[in-house]
């Protein structure tokens, strides 16, 4: 694989503030890398412990515990929030009535794309944000189309503290970061802050350079969506249990119910030259994006808050995957993840990230059909 020699193409481009990423198969890192700074003005270089923030990725942790909390009795996929959250209301009375736990966590509850989102930036707090959903006419009924959230999304946290009386970033703890030791995963931006070493977010500076800033509260305040922290060492472990290889964590039966595709995303398979080339289908799950790449089913998910930039996917036929946390704005580094799936399919090679060229490949070469070096299982 030439993933490294991608890296230090990027490095060299000065692609990203400070980068870390990991490649696991059959339960096992083959391939573990990181560069640049954590903090450019300090010049404290990123390591394989260093948290970043995850921004989406967050969300795969709220439907796993979820999932958990299912398995365990406290509430059911199809629990409507109005018999959980009395004060939970839609515009609409019949969609108030028929919302459910899954509706929100599936990004099917019927609402227009990120609503509220501004508003959180603008520092409303959550509370408010959840009775305004009862202004905003739904697209769709709950279920029947996709409609990307945080604010709602984020309803979970309520869910879960009413029928467990646990707060919700300790139900995580307890379920997930402590049983698969991610020792520096955690909730909220103090934790952020505390951590021994944290990846400070980037913006752009003169000159080629990349200079920090301080992170925001904002998306820490739906922390179901976008609140944890994590290290490169921390995700690998997630991949490995997202991939079947913790059943005492996360067995087979509950991740077959987070990865099933739930409602269909057009838009994603026109969203970048690579998705375009690459997917013939596109859905979401329950925290997951299903994507069909090159004919294989890829469970994937991205996310972005100010200053960083975070991915994550794998092929459950080959049990691989891929993870990459950076520290800066700039859309170079996630052309590499597709270049890497590529290169595991045994496709041909395309620049989808610009590091060999001026500007990422815009149309790929004819796809290939069996895979070469992956691996069945």
């Amino acid at each position: 694989m030439d993933y490294q020699r991608w890296l230090d193409q990027l490095d060299a481009r000065h692609g990203a503030a400070g980068l870390a990423t990991a490649v696991v198969v059959d339960d096992k890192v083959v391939y573990e890398h990181t560069l640049g700074y954590a903090d450019a003005a300090a010049r404290t270089p990123v390591s394989p412990t260093t948290v970043f923030r995850l921004a989406s990725l967050s969300k795969a942790f709220a439907t796993a515990v979820t999932g958990l909390m299912v398995d365990r009795g406290k509430l059911r996929w199809n629990t409507r929030l109005v018999d959980v959250l009395p004060y939970f209301k839609l515009k609409d009375v019949q969609d108030t009535e028929q919302a459910t736990v899954a509706d929100i966590l599936g990004q099917r509850v019927g609402l227009p794309h990120n609503t509220y989102d501004n508003l959180l930036e603008d520092d409303v707090p959550y509370d408010e944000l959840v009775r305004k959903l009862a202004e905003v006419d739904n697209t769709c009924a709950p279920g029947q189309c996709y409609g990307y959230q945080n604010v709602a999304f984020s309803l979970i946290g309520d869910v879960l503290f009413a029928r467990t009386g646990d707060f919700f970033d300790k139900l995580v703890e307890r379920n997930l970061f402590k049983p698969l030791q991610m020792q520096t995963a955690s909730y909220g931006l103090s934790a952020l802050e505390s951590s021994k070493n944290w990846a400070r977010p980037h913006h752009a500076g003169k000159g080629h350079t990349w200079v920090p800033f301080e992170p925001k509260e904002t998306y820490y305040r739906v922390a179901p969506a976008a609140g944890v922290n994590a290290s490169i060492r921390d995700m690998e472990l997630w991949l490995i249990a997202q991939m079947g290889g913790r059943q005492d964590v996360l067995p087979t039966v509950l991740l077959d119910v987070l990865h099933a595709p739930g409602v269909a995303t057009p838009t994603e398979v026109r969203a970048t030259p690579w998705r375009h080339a690459r997917l013939s289908d596109a859905q979401y799950a329950l925290g997951w994006r299903v994507y069909t790449y090159n004919g294989e089913t890829l469970i994937f998910h991205a996310g972005a808050v100010a200053g960083y930039r975070t991915m994550i996917g794998f092929f459950p036929k080959y049990h691989a995957g891929v993870v990459t946390l950076w520290n800066s704005s700039g859309a170079m580094p996630s052309g590499l993840m597709p270049m890497v799936f590529d290169d595991l399919l045994g496709l041909q090679h395309v620049d989808w990230a610009g590091v060999e060229s001026d500007a990422p490949a815009k149309a790929a070469p004819p796809r290939k059909k069996k895979p070469r070096k992956a691996k069945h299982r």
